[in-house]
């Protein structure tokens, strides 16, 4: 099975987006913002134990004047229907009002799972804070309290429970496809699917589509050069006889289930239309999922001089936060440097997964300090002392020392910048975590500290230890 979508829905200011961010643990939760498609959803992912989720947050219903019909129902109705179940999210401080219950009709109209959760019950009686939720008729309502975690995962486990759940670890599924795993991404119409069709449909590629699989994401294992590799569709492989230039229905949910069930992300830019909004949302998401980022801007063939000129120009200004990923200009229509698309897949994934020593992360480490010292904070340097690796896909690199939880983010991006070229990883985030080395003399300069309290420097201290021992004698 898919990982379940769960969608929060609600009146403004009864605390969805506090639950959002505490059900991602993040408060850089993903941003999906599609004008006209996905306005005002955030998509982000959680994990209950060993089963993941998906969470989408939605914007606030009022449920006022002609109903929710004519106000948001159109990035709502999107959410719902793509989601497992539904949280509603009601104010247990404010109680029952007459736009709950607006709500509650209009949810009752997709037929899917609705648990209503009484949030802010924080300090009151559950069973009172929920008394007058029964009302709505869907169930015996939940209390919680999403901005002090107060029975939010008992809540999230209930949901859970009463869905069909993915495998508790999706790898051995995943096992079953081989190769380097690769997600195709785009918006729609940027020839995405034209693209995976040339990708697998050259002679020398053997392709097969695999059935039976248990997501929606559909898996095409084929093999180039020797080497396997599964496709990851969300739009599903056409044959190249079928394959028809139309504009398919988005999902972002289907793309977050893509990348992380793949090893690189290739992600399907249209050059003729420059770079949109979308396309950077996108983009956030495959650098959230971690995984090795390749560019493809496509339908190249079909611009001019000066349209590529400022094409080139856009994708380097406002790329520079995925400047780790290499760009390929191609025609998927053509195949014009689709053949290139591979080996820059190869070499990413080798990057996401090659292992170093921890001698060699430490003197890169320590040629990078003598390089560019860490500045001061409150006066003291910060000290970087030792690195090892701590994970691969993406690499993740754990440094020690004091006060790093305090360095700035610029000098976290210079660290990330000379692991990437010293180790080439290459076409791979790289993740740097901090952690403070405890000080084994700490204790020690505690107890000088409390024996100068107590009457002096050492010599005084001693002296007087042996002037009681005397007397007891």
């Amino acid at each position: 099975m898919s990982k379940p979508v769960i969608a929060l829905v609600g009146r403004p200011n009864v605390g969805k987006s506090t639950l959002f961010n505490r059900l991602t643990r993040s408060r850089d939760a993903i941003v999906a913002d599609f004008p006209g498609l996905t306005r005002d959803r955030q998509y982000g992912t959680g994990r209950l134990g060993s089963y993941p989720y998906i969470v989408v947050d939605t914007g606030g219903l009022s449920g006022e004047d002609e109903g929710v019909d004519p106000l948001m129902a159109g990035q709502v109705k999107s959410a719902l229907e793509e989601a497992d179940s539904v949280v509603f999210l009601v104010d247990g401080r404010q109680g029952l009002v007459p736009a709950d219950e607006q709500i509650a009709n209009y949810l009752r109209l997709f037929d899917k799972p609705i648990q209503v959760v009484v949030n802010k019950a924080e300090g009151f009686d559950h069973d009172v804070a929920t008394s007058d939720f029964f009302q709505l008729g869907l169930g015996k309502p939940l209390a919680i309290s999403s901005a002090h975690g107060d029975n939010v995962a008992d809540c999230i486990d209930k949901i859970l429970g009463e869905l069909p759940q993915a495998e508790a670890s999706d790898e051995t599924d995943l096992d079953d496809h081989p190769g380097i795993r690769v997600a195709v991404i785009g918006r729609p119409n940027v020839g995405k699917s034209t693209l995976i069709n040339r990708m697998i449909g050259e002679e020398r590629v053997v392709a097969f589509d695999l059935p039976g699989t248990t997501r929606d994401s559909i898996f095409v294992p084929f093999e180039r050069d020797g080497q396997e590799y599964t496709l990851i569709d969300t739009a599903g492989v056409r044959r190249r006889k079928n394959i028809k230039e139309k504009v398919e229905k988005f999902s972002i949910v289907k793309a977050i289930e893509a990348m992380g069930d793949s090893h690189v992300v290739i992600l399907v830019i249209d050059g003729s239309e420059g770079l949109t909004d979308q396309d950077l949302t996108l983009l956030g998401l495959a650098i959230e999922s971690g995984r090795g980022l390749v560019l493809a801007v496509n339908k190249w063939d079909n611009l001019d001089a000066d349209q590529r000129q400022k094409v080139k120009h856009e994708l380097s200004f406002r790329l520079s936060f995925a400047d780790y990923a290499k760009q390929h200009l191609i025609s998927a229509l053509h195949g014009t440097g689709v053949g290139d698309l591979f080996k820059t897949v190869n070499a990413v994934h080798l990057a996401a997964f090659k292992r170093v020593s921890t001698s060699d992360l430490n003197r890169v480490l320590e040629q990078a300090v003598l390089d560019h010292q860490p500045p001061l904070i409150s006066g003291r340097r910060v000290k970087l002392r030792y690195a090892h690796l701590g994970g691969l896909n993406p690499p993740r690199v754990i440094v020690h020392g004091n006060q790093v939880d305090r360095l700035p983010q610029a000098y976290v991006k210079y660290l990330m910048n000379v692991f990437r070229k010293a180790f080439k990883w290459v076409g791979t985030p790289v993740t740097i975590e901090f952690k403070t080395t405890v000080n084994p003399f700490e204790g020690r300069k505690n107890k000088q500290l409390h024996r100068k309290k107590r009457g002096g420097d050492d010599e005084q201290f001693k002296a007087k230890k042996k002037k009681k021992q005397a007397k007891r004698r």
